[in-house]
């Protein structure tokens, strides 16, 4: 899809000095993805704050203890699969 943006001539400049006038658009196009990818996990993240207590799980006190938790889910995840075998 077409579109008309105003983007000041020294952005402009600059992007066709990165990239060359050619691939432009496709630069504008991945600079506005990544953009709207941001905005969108930063959403998620502020409608999903504080959904885990901290209270809820004591395994997550310290880091040390945080630690201790991934050893433990990782040494089951290697029984798990060496039971497969």
């Amino acid at each position: 899809m077409r579109t008309h943006i105003v983007i000041p001539k020294d952005l402009v400049r600059t992007v066709d000095a990165l990239v060359g006038r050619r691939k432009r658009s496709a630069f504008f196009e991945e600079a506005v993805r990544e953009k709207v990818a941001r905005m969108n996990l930063l959403r998620a993240l502020d409608e999903t704050a504080g959904a885990i207590k901290a209270e809820d799980h004591p395994e997550w006190a310290s880091s040390r203890d945080v630690a201790g938790w991934v050893s433990d889910l990782r040494e089951k995840d290697r029984e798990r699969l060496s039971k497969r075998e």
